[in-house]
């Protein structure tokens, strides 16, 4: 039985509650009739991008008191049945006096048959947002429960520019001094290396930030998978997520994978191989990238790549630096949180080997070329970028080519073979600053 005094103080405690001062997130969200869903990896700050939401809408000149919040991790909504659910809101109008409300519920998941409750407000016309821990709620459960009344927004870490504000820092790009220059380099490095996580970038000690990344990894590891999927075999699954880390911004081949756990007498079949690193990619902890083909069935069985959610992970197995991958890594994400409709993101990499780091396309049309190369001082390493990227241009058909490098900005024509192309040479940070809707 419900208990409705409870139930209206923890309504009345959020009335009164102060919303916490939020670094405003990139992500956007339409004006839509449909249930929201944010989904994306634990930690990134899924929660607090719905008090973001709560806060946009107040200064819209939505009343508070038209906002209901349920966290059904508080106590006191803890043991409630989906059916009860209904009940909350009748107790918020009966205390409030508000028809027109929008319901904001986080970890739905720990109420029971929670998906038949919210379709039962969305179909009575309330506007509600939901997200849950990736450990317990998956995006596509909450497609598949919902049953097309959703649309579903990926939440990642934040990205450089985030990760300015959470440090107060401006730089006026168009008054950049050697100083100002100096200080945008170190805070890129300390990103690159560290990773958009808000808990670590505001953790300034670097061996306190290792120990929260490690913590981050054993809830994956035993949170989101072992104890999600009742597994067995948590050595394995352990193994694998060090692996991916160890393989990050290149090819994975599950047949290779096979063979090195053969060779050290570890037993696990092709199929649960693939099935693991199916979880793995569910919990959001890596991304797989699909090869570039015009044939649907080679992009879908070809040899993907695979990229980390943020790259703090690297830190747990680095053998060397790994600079150049890691801003590939970083380039990957930010081109996920500048996906829009109908955007699709693949590599691209032919007979001779020879590799285009994201072929990114529109409505099946690709739009544009991209390499990330850390060093172009070296003559070998910028003609094999260069020589790629106009042999991707001439087969795919696309002559928007950038290389985003470290320093590097100017635009160059290329010839390769009778192949003339223009190819614009963009700084890291410039890039991940200035090309919001490029």
């Amino acid at each position: 039985m419900i208990n409705k005094e409870q139930i209206k103080e923890y309504l009345i405690d959020f009335q009164k509650k102060n919303i916490p001062k939020l670094i405003k997130r990139e992500l956007k969200i339409p004006n839509t009739k449909k249930i929201i869903s944010i989904i994306g990896p634990r930690r990134a700050g899924k929660t607090y991008f719905l008090f973001q939401t709560i806060n946009n809408l107040i200064k819209e000149g939505v009343k508070k008191e038209e906002i209901i919040y349920l966290n059904f991790e508080d106590p006191r909504l803890l043991n409630l049945k989906f059916d009860e659910v209904r009940e909350i809101v009748k107790i918020h109008r009966e205390t409030y006096s508000q028809d027109n409300l929008y319901i904001f519920i986080d970890e739905p998941q720990n109420v029971h048959l929670w998906e038949v409750a919210v379709r039962n407000l969305y179909d009575e016309g309330f506007k509600i947002y939901i997200t849950g821990s990736s450990s317990k709620l998956l995006s596509k459960e909450i497609a598949t429960s919902l049953r097309g009344r959703s649309l579903s927004y990926l939440l990642l870490p934040f990205s450089f520019t985030e990760f300015l504000k959470l440090k107060d820092k401006k730089f006026d790009l168009l008054k950049l001094g050697s100083k100002e220059k100096s200080e945008l380099f170190r805070d890129l490095n300390k990103f690159i290396e560290f990773g958009g996580f808000p808990e670590v970038i505001e953790e300034k000690d670097n061996e306190a930030k290792l120990k929260i990344v490690s913590s981050y990894f054993e809830l994956i590891v035993f949170k989101d998978l072992v104890e999600r999927y009742n597994l067995r075999n948590s050595n394995l699954i352990k193994w694998l997520i060090k692996s991916s880390i160890s393989m990050f911004s290149n090819e994975v081949s599950i047949n290779k994978i096979y063979n090195t756990l053969k060779s050290q007498d570890l037993h696990a079949s092709k199929n649960t191989l693939y099935e693991y690193f199916s979880i793995i990619e569910e919990s959001f902890f890596i991304f797989f990238l699909k090869r570039f083909s015009y044939s649907e069935r080679k992009k879908e069985f070809g040899i993907n790549k695979i990229y980390l959610n943020d790259t703090s992970f690297s830190k747990l197995i680095e053998f060397s630096k790994e600079i150049g991958k890691k801003m590939e890594n970083t380039v990957f994400l930010e081109l996920l949180r500048r996906n829009k409709t109908l955007e699709e993101i693949y590599y691209w990499k032919n007979n001779q080997q020879e590799e285009v780091d994201f072929v990114l396309t529109k409505s099946k049309k690709v739009k544009k070329l991209i390499q990330v190369c850390f060093n172009l001082n070296d003559l070998k390493t910028k003609n094999r970028e260069i020589r790629a990227l106009i042999k991707a241009s001439q087969e795919l058909n696309c002559k928007n080519l950038i290389i985003i490098n470290k320093e590097i900005e100017k635009e160059e024509t290329k010839e390769w073979f009778g192949v003339k192309r223009k190819i614009k040479f963009i700084p890291l940070w410039k890039w991940l600053l200035e090309n919001k809707e490029d």
